[in-house]
């Protein structure tokens, strides 16, 4: 698959003459629309940061890079960069087929011509990169295992088109184009730098100590692209690059951005990005010691060992022609009013602040001092993030039917209207069935399915600085944890678990449901055939057996005022 006439090509997009003939025949091809990983692989191969790779890997080469992190013909290759698809569609493929590849939208990127289809061990294949094949380990493992396809399919690709982007077009530079700019601007050692992170003042001390030490100019190379179309933090990531890259010496840092769908498996996810920054044209590599990580941030124990990263792109340098330089952690020293590294000085007389803690002061309209970050990062960051008063919420409140939640969600939203402060839409359980789910059944997937489609709706609203109030059974935990997680990146979440019991909603079994159940006129009722689990962490429970509406209402809306939703 390695050796073809593509392979010292700028890219695998064919000639505009080769482009015509091969769309004068795709009406007879199978087509795929990708999905946005996939497009983002494809996208790579497509503009040579995946080189040597002429296509999605086959089965050969796919075995030899779990195994042993190389091609077949023994060049180094960490990551398996693989087209899943369905069993459906994988038993109409055979070697020697075109698949056309198309975009969401099913715009036609590219023809892969088929070498191999099989059925990948996927257990196997999360422990060989990922080090574990259980997915509550491992949100890598998670992925892999229940969001890709069953069936791989490998072979070359043509290339017609490049994935569009209407957004920072000057900065989606290819490699060819980047290579080409170092050449112009004279720059023989260049350092890469990897981020999806916001960066600060400690950031820059921090890049230019090690671009002085080699010698180096900087290539700031952040990851992007994998957003949903309307998400802030896309932007506000790429506006904040470049306020921080305007702090640097001129003719010093080039910035691009790469639609990298990052994979977390560690120190194969580090000598992956070292060998695509070595096709950008770099010949140095930024890595930390908890690079790829995928608890890095989010204040867990790492998954893989501290520094096995570095040490792998290290031991791999002779080969991948790259050399690791050592990312440094920088902090403030206030006495001395100097940056410092933190491995070389006390840290406790170090100052800092971590990301959660930014976005606390950010929520809460806190200053954020100067020696931390720069005035025009910290002025974009607070367009994307308002303080928790100018932020749009949802509240989620889920139980029992009979419980008293939908009673308690348009109270609040008879008080939210009354304070005129932000526009509020109710959506109750039975009005989504009614209108957003009528086609869904009881089922366990259809329930989960039902309850995400309320998150989409009440993320849109949160979004757009509106309170969505949603009051559905929600009886699983999945969904619930799913929503949680979508609507926080745009705003506030408030769980309340209306807890009142089982022998009360009964009682009160106003449509009638409990009684049908219970003579089996009807079935899949949660509480009686069907169960309900509860929430495992909400951040208010109310039951409404011991507590009027108002009495519950009112509880709501002071916890609201605490956390400083309300004025």
């Amino acid at each position: 698959m390695l050796k073809t006439k593509h392979e010292y090509s700028e890219s695998l997009v064919v000639h505009f003459r080769r482009a015509e003939e091969i769309c004068r025949k795709t009406i007879d091809y199978q087509g795929l629309d990708l999905n946005a990983r996939q497009v983002s692989d494809l996208e790579l191969l497509l503009n040579r940061a995946l080189y040597p790779l002429t296509g999605f890997l086959n089965r050969a080469d796919y075995d030899s890079v779990v195994a042993d992190m190389r091609l077949a013909d023994g060049t180094v290759w960490p990551m398996p960069i693989c087209l899943d698809v369905t069993g459906e569609l994988a038993a109409t493929l055979e070697p020697g087929q075109k698949l056309a590849l198309n975009d969401q939208e099913g715009f036609l990127l590219a023809v892969m011509t088929v070498e191999d289809v099989w059925r990948p061990d996927k257990k196997l294949e999360a422990y060989q990169v990922y080090g574990t094949d259980d997915p509550t380990a491992h949100p890598g493992v998670q992925h892999l295992l229940e969001q890709v396809a069953s069936w791989y399919v490998g072979g070359t690709v043509e290339g017609i088109n490049l994935p569009v982007h209407y957004d920072f077009r000057e900065l989606r530079l290819t490699p060819s184009e980047t290579h080409r700019r170092f050449t112009q601007y004279g720059w023989r050692k260049v350092l890469g730098f990897h981020t999806e992170e916001y960066l600060h003042c400690a950031h820059r001390e921090m890049v230019l100590a090690a671009a002085r030490d080699i010698g180096a100019s900087i290539f700031l190379h952040p990851v992007v692209g994998l957003e949903s179309p309307g998400s802030l933090d896309h932007y506000t990531h790429v506006r904040c690059y470049q306020a921080f890259v305007n702090r640097f010496p001129a003719n010093m840092i080039m910035l691009g951005l790469t639609p990298l769908a990052e994979r977390w498996a560690g120190p194969r996810e580090a000598l992956w990005h070292a060998v695509i920054r070595k096709n950008f044209g770099c010949s140095h590599f930024m890595v930390a010691c908890d690079h790829g990580d995928p608890f890095a941030r989010n204040g867990r124990d790492l998954f893989y060992p501290r520094h096995a990263a570095q040490e792998l792109v290290a031991r791999m340098s002779p080969e991948t022609g790259i050399e690791m330089v050592p990312q440094m952690r920088m902090g403030y020293l206030e006495d001395k009013a100097c940056y410092v590294m933190l491995d070389e000085t006390d840290e406790e007389s170090v100052k800092t602040i971590t990301s959660r803690e930014l976005r606390r002061r950010l929520e809460w309209d806190l200053e954020i001092p100067e020696w931390f970050s720069y005035p025009e990062v910290v002025a974009e960051l607070r367009k994307s993030y308002p303080p928790r008063s100018r932020q749009g919420f949802t509240i989620f409140l889920t139980g029992l039917s009979g419980s008293g939640k939908s009673t308690i969600a348009r109270v609040l939203m008879v008080k939210f209207m009354e304070m005129r402060d932000r526009p509020v839409t109710l959506l109750d359980g039975d009005i989504v069935r009614r209108n957003l789910s009528s086609e869904l059944t009881f089922s366990r997937e259809h329930r989960n399915l039902n309850v995400t489609r309320i998150g989409f709706v009440a993320s849109e609203i949160t979004k757009n600085g509106g309170i969505a109030l949603c009051a559905p059974i929600a009886p699983y935990e999945e969904s619930r944890q799913a929503n949680r997680e979508l609507i926080s990146r745009y705003g506030g979440y408030v769980e309340v678990y209306v807890s009142t019991p089982l022998e009360v909603c009964e009682q009160r079994d106003r449509k009638g449901l409990y009684a049908k159940a219970r003579t089996g006129r009807i079935k899949g009722v949660t509480g009686v055939s069907d169960p309900y689990v509860p929430p495992a962490n909400p951040e208010l429970t109310i039951n409404t057996a011991d507590m009027t509406p108002a009495e519950a209402v009112q509880e709501i809306l002071l916890y609201l005022e605490e956390q400083g939703y309300l004025r």
